[in-house]
């Protein structure tokens, strides 16, 4: 079925999530009766194949252990107008889906993130102080750094567009790919948005997989690892002016002994600094030939995106036409 002209597909990443996974079918379908629901069974040791094909979805079985891995295979291998991706817990509010295709239709958005809103009642349970400090702190880190104006970065429920699913490069493995997804709108300078939407606890039998310390440091390196890549000038502009800094630091008393005395008293010391302001000089021109070939990356990502055509949206279903 299609849903205002568009085919809908809801794509769930799941990792022994037996407990929820029936939950978050049936939900959706009731809140979208047009979706076309798959389920992504990354390894699982449990039963979720089982239960997913029981309730109706399409189920693909993807060996390599990470949510990034499963991304890559999501937007491989479904064919849609609209991508959904949302958690396999049953944390996300399923209501909340009509608003996001609605939005990213209305809008011509490539990709619209469910910005998690928690009931102060059970935000300890749903959504702990830690991870909500992390989740900003990380946040604030890529807007500073790449631009734009998210508010939740790490939630793994979203919207994309067909130009958005096919243009991405899904680099990543982990649970970092959230960054990755966010940093390839902004560098693409691609339209995006965000809802807020009720976030839960997961049901009670439920584990979370994620490891605070572990994916935050793997998140953190990646930020650090995107703006290597993605803004070659600015690091190795930066590298070079702190070498090239301490070069003429250094070299400052030799200087001054020199012009007084007419000899250089500490050979070594001006070797030292010759070499740093050599290699100041080095990383300037690796940014400078890096920049050039992010650009040239960038412009083939670009035209990649614009290859694919944009939807002819209907009305919505309440509305007429004027």
């Amino acid at each position: 079925m299609l849903y205002r002209g568009q085919r809908i597909a809801l794509t769930v990443p799941c990792y022994n999530e037996e407990v929820a996974i029936g939950s978050v079918i049936r939900e959706f379908r009731a809140a979208m009766p047009e979706l076309e629901i798959y389920v992504f069974d990354n390894n699982s040791s449990d039963k979720t194949a089982e239960v997913a094909k029981a309730e109706g979805a399409s189920v693909i079985f993807v060996p390599l252990k990470g949510k990034g891995n499963v991304v890559r295979r999501m937007f491989a291998d479904v064919e849609a107008d609209v991508y959904v991706m949302v958690d396999g817990d049953a944390t996300y509010d399923a209501r909340s889906v009509v608003r996001l295709v609605d939005k990213l239709l209305d809008e011509r958005l490539d990709m619209v993130v469910g910005c998690r809103k928690v009931d102060m009642s059970t935000a300890g349970q749903a959504y702990r102080n830690g991870h909500q400090w992390g989740n900003r702190m990380l946040t604030q880190s890529v807007v500073r750094t790449f631009g734009g104006g998210f508010t939740d970065m790490l939630s793994g429920y979203r919207a994309f567009s067909r130009r958005y699913a096919k243009s991405f490069p899904a680099l990543s493995q982990g649970f970092e790919t959230e960054t990755e997804l966010t940093v390839h709108a902004l560098e693409l300078r691609m339209p995006y948005g965000e809802i807020m939407t009720p976030y839960g606890a997961r049901p009670e039998g439920s584990v979370s997989k994620l490891s605070t310390y572990r994916d935050g440091w793997r998140i953190l390196t990646t930020i650090g690892r995107l703006y290597v890549s993605e803004r070659p000038l600015a690091f190795f502009g930066i590298c070079a002016a702190v070498l090239a800094a301490v070069s003429v630091l250094i070299s400052l008393p030799l200087l001054d002994e020199y012009l007084r005395a007419g000899v250089v008293p500490r050979l070594p010391t001006a070797i030292l600094s010759a070499s740093m302001m050599v290699s100041a000089l080095l990383a300037f021109s690796c940014g400078l030939i890096l920049d050039n070939v992010t650009r040239g990356r960038h412009e083939m990502k670009r035209l990649s995106y614009l290859a694919i055509p944009a939807p002819s949206v209907q009305d919505r279903p309440h509305e007429n036409p004027s």
